[in-house]
């Protein structure tokens, strides 16, 4: 039997360290320095990290708090790839049947690391996250629900800590329903400038998003797992002059206010911006949600708090 459900209070946010030139695509992994100087930035501010995989890179920052006794907790992810093909998915979710059986049983690899990263660390780890937007509609890595059912069973069955999963909030309205029973929180995610909100209806809309979860789950807990604004774009899924620093610095201190209030966990996203993600345009929202840009100074939103940061020289 699990103890009863007691997640930690405090700020928290989405870590990925990946620099300029690296890419858990090539992997190509932070190095445990560069790990130490961005967790030495985060804890300033943040007690509490969310990581994404059990890759290299994960196990590196668990290894980098143990062994500089940094005072984090993290919840800790597993990535799933394709179980099944997603044909509606715009930029490519479909796959050989070859494929797909490589990446089902590379998942199930993958939560053997999770399990064995969790029981490793058990002081750090404070709750384990079994896949990350594997089941909404636009996914490139579609998860179908029964089998992750079974992915969190297994988990369940070998870790001390509460599990979860890491979704929007659509589909925790309707197809995944089945798996909130399985688990111990819901995890959920919400973009209002990902659906052209203005700043002015963006929290009403990011409270709406919970509210439509949370009505239908009443005994279920919540947590915010993803909860940020773009401050670059090209255009692509969003009104690129909403994507600005300006109206960043807005969102975030209107989420903090309102989630302290309501004693609410939330997670930002995220900690750097990441030059690796999606297109190879450099106005590629994928790459601009960080509070830091990639080369760690501070945004518009943690100046104040950075301001020694900004004094830095630039990294040659």
């Amino acid at each position: 039997m699990k103890p009863s459900l007691h997640l930690p209070a405090g700020n928290a946010i989405c870590y990925s360290g990946y620099r300029d030139g690296q890419s858990p695509n090539e992997r190509s992994y932070p190095s445990p320095d560069e790990i130490l100087e961005d967790l030495l930035i985060l804890q300033r501010n943040w007690p509490l990290l969310r990581l994404y995989d059990c890759s290299p890179h994960a196990e590196r920052v668990l290894e980098v708090i143990e062994a500089h006794k940094l005072p984090f907790r993290v919840m800790l992810g597993a990535y799933l790839g394709a179980e099944m093909n997603n044909f509606g998915c715009p930029w490519g979710g479909t796959f050989s049947e070859a494929q797909l059986a490589a990446s089902a049983r590379e998942n199930e690899a993958e939560v053997d690391r999770l399990i064995a990263l969790a029981q490793r660390y058990p002081a750090i780890v404070f709750s384990v996250a079994v896949g990350n937007e594997a089941t909404v509609d636009w996914t490139d890595h579609f998860v179908p629900v029964h089998r992750m059912i079974e992915h969190v069973r297994r988990v369940k069955a070998a870790v001390r800590q509460p599990v979860t999963f890491c979704e929007n909030y659509v589909p925790w309205q309707h197809k995944l329903r089945d798996l909130v029973a399985e688990l111990d929180f819901i995890s959920l995610h919400t973009y209002p400038v990902w659906e052209y909100k203005h700043i002015h209806e963006a929290l009403d809309y990011t409270k709406d998003n919970l509210a439509s979860v949370a009505r239908l789950y009443p005994d279920k807990p919540i947590v915010i797992t993803e909860a940020g604004w773009c401050t670059n774009s090209n255009g692509r899924g969003m009104n690129a002059e909403h994507a600005v620093q300006e109206l960043q610095a807005i969102y975030y201190q209107d989420l903090m206010d309102w989630t302290r209030a309501e004693g609410l966990l939330c997670f930002v996203f995220e900690a750097f911006d990441e030059t690796w993600k999606g297109s190879p345009d450099p106005l590629e929202p994928e790459k601009h949600w960080g509070l830091f840009t990639v080369d760690r100074k501070p945004k518009l939103v943690m100046q104040s708090l950075y301001a020694d940061l900004l004094a830095l020289p630039q990294p040659a």
